[in-house]
């Protein structure tokens, strides 16, 4: 669990730590630390702008500081939502304050299949004890990102536009290993069948 810390352009303190790495094939987690960072800076130049436009195109943010949640897409459905937890960023003095908001989000998410925000506002039969009072939450090609701080619609673009980011930034990688590595037909260095495929049909040739 690699932990990446830096200041933005604007003076913004932005911290990176990643819980799990699903893509050692293509990043070490120093590496996939890196890459975290980066767009957790991005992030933080999108809320500096944004706080300090008064006719920002979705209003002026609130605060100057965001905690946001990444979940991994690869992860499998019976794993808990803390172990389905890819990575969490804070952008601002204050960013901690509201990661167990966009963990909340990301996870209603993950339950239900959908914008968490929809059961918040709609279904709250959907939502029970202890459950986040607040939405909204993106989903981008299967990467499940929560944010908050801001109004619910402005921690909606964020958490869509750190997700979109993450997604465009993974697949980059991957066309680069496939560029480089050639025909194959497994995600691994020895192009051979992870624990998991080889394990489905070992009974196979068992006694």
């Amino acid at each position: 669990m690699s932990v990446r810390e830096a200041v933005s352009a604007r003076g913004l303190a932005v911290r990176a730590r990643h819980r799990r790495n699903p893509y050692r094939y293509l990043l070490d987690d120093a590496r996939l630390a890196d890459l975290l960072l980066d767009l957790g800076l991005r992030r933080a130049e999108s809320i500096w702008r944004n706080h300090n436009d008064p006719d920002a195109a979705r209003g002026p943010y609130p605060r100057d500081s965001m905690g946001f949640v990444l979940l991994d897409p690869t992860a499998q459905p019976w794993e808990t939502h803390e172990e389905a937890v890819l990575a969490a960023i804070t952008v601002g003095a204050e960013g901690h304050a509201y990661l167990a908001n966009a963990a909340a989000k990301a996870a209603g998410h993950r339950r239900l299949g959908r914008n968490y925000g929809e059961a918040v506002l709609v279904d709250p039969h959907l939502c029970g004890t202890d459950a986040f009072r607040y939405g909204h939450s993106a989903d981008v090609r299967g990467v499940i990102a929560g944010a908050s701080s801001q109004s619910p619609d402005q921690d909606l673009v964020e958490a869509g536009l750190l997700a979109a980011d993450f997604v465009d930034a993974i697949t980059e990688h991957h066309r680069a290993w496939e560029a480089t590595t050639g025909k194959g037909r497994w995600l691994n260095a020895t192009d051979t069948p992870g624990p998991e495929a080889a394990a489905m049909v070992a009974f196979f040739d068992g006694n």
